[in-house]
Order: C-alpha cells, then sequence, then structure tokens
C-alpha cells in the first residue's frame, strides 16, 4: 500500500522575496527575517511526527530545510521536481517592471501560464505530482515534510481543489502555514491547508 502524507510548506522570506523580485530557478539568499521563520517553523512542525524532509534542489529550500532539520534531526533527500517555476526571461525582475508589459495577459491565461522561455504552471503540477506519487511509494505509511515554493503548492493545491488558477478566484493559501496532501495508491487528495506554524 503506497500510502503517505505530504506538509506542502514554502521557503522561508529571501531577499528576493522582499524586493519582489522573480527568482524562478534563479536564487536568492534568505534575509535575517527569513532565517528567524525557518526555526520558529521548525519548532512547530518538530510535534507533527515526520520520518523525512523532501527538498526542492533551489538553495533557498535547501537552506530552509537546513535550518529546521538542525531540530527535526531527519534524512532529507533533494527533489528537482519540487523546484519553483521556470519563469524563463522574466527572471531577475521586478514585478512591478512587467506590468503592462504581458503579466497581465500571461495570468489570464490560467494554467497555461508561461513567460517566455519559462514553463506552464500545468507543467508545474505535472512534475510536482510525480514526484509526491514517486515519494509516496518509496516511503509508504509516512508524513514527509516537503519543504518547496509557492508556485509548485498553488499548482498542487489549486489543482486538488479544481480551480482555473485565474487572477479574479479569491486568494485561498496563507504564508508561514502547512497545506497538506496525501497519495493513496498513486491518487493525490487534498488534506487541510493553512495549517499554521
Amino acid at each position: 500500500m503506497s500510502t503517505a502524507a505530504f506538509a506542502l510548506v514554502r521557503h522561508a522570506t529571501t531577499y528576493w522575496n522582499q524586493e519582489k523580485r522573480i527568482q524562478g530557478h534563479w536564487d536568492s539568499e534568505l534575509s535575517p527575517e527569513g532565517l528567524a521563520e525557518a526555526g520558529r517553523f521548525a519548532e512547530t512542525l518538530a510535534g507533527m511526527g515526520f520520518a523525512r524532509i523532501l527538498s526542492s534542489d533551489l538553495t533557498r529550500a535547501k537552506t530552509t530545510a537546513g535550518i529546521m532539520n538542525v531540530r527535526l534531526k531527519l534524512p532529507m533527500t533533494v527533489e528537482r521536481g519540487l523546484r519553483e517555476q521556470k519563469f524563463g526571461d522574466w527572471t531577475g525582475k521586478l514585478v512591478a517592471d512587467l506590468r503592462g508589459r504581458g503579466l497581465e495577459e500571461q495570468v489570464a491565461l490560467g494554467w497555461d501560464f508561461r513567460p517566455q522561455n519559462g514553463e506552464s504552471r500545468d507543467e508545474v503540477f505535472g512534475r510536482a505530482e510525480r514526484t509526491l506519487i514517486e515519494a509516496a511509494r518509496h516511503w509508504p505509511g509516512k508524513n514527509i515534510l516537503v519543504v518547496t515554493h509557492e508556485g509548485v503548492i498553488k499548482a498542487l493545491v489549486y489543482r486538488l481543489l479544481g480551480r482555473s488558477y485565474l487572477p479574479h478566484e479569491p486568494k485561498i493559501l496563507k504564508t508561514g502555514c502547512a497545506h497538506w496532501i496525501r497519495v493513496n495508491e498513486g491518487v493525490p487528495t487534498l488534506g487541510d491547508i493553512n495549517v499554521p506554524l
């Protein structure tokens, strides 16, 4: 039986997050606030019975997971399938600088949103889902902490909720929270979201 439960947590705050600069597959260091967040999150996560950490291979996620793991002391696996959406030509740009330059048109495409030379939200969902299904096969019956990115969490949660990923839909995901997904025999289902850390 390949059933496992995954708590998805976004990496801690980076300098580029604070600047509202698009990171995608590039990296920015955790800010002092982010370093403190990761330590605080670990205290709450320590009581949730995790057997393992899965982390995106991007440095901001691995650093967050590493800080958490000082407290959690769990085996950790790095997974490329959990990395943030590839933003292509938009990487490193400020969100404000993209307004009026194609941002609105792309956002209106929902799941087909794809910056030039980037990947679509649908592709992000596909690789993230495959990663969780494979992890459930490897570690059945376990609670697994997943340290990943906002784009990955949104893709998984929104698809499981049947959302269109369009700008008129209300925002439902909160920062500083865990969002649970259970995979049973290769089928993901949504559990509790916005569990405070």
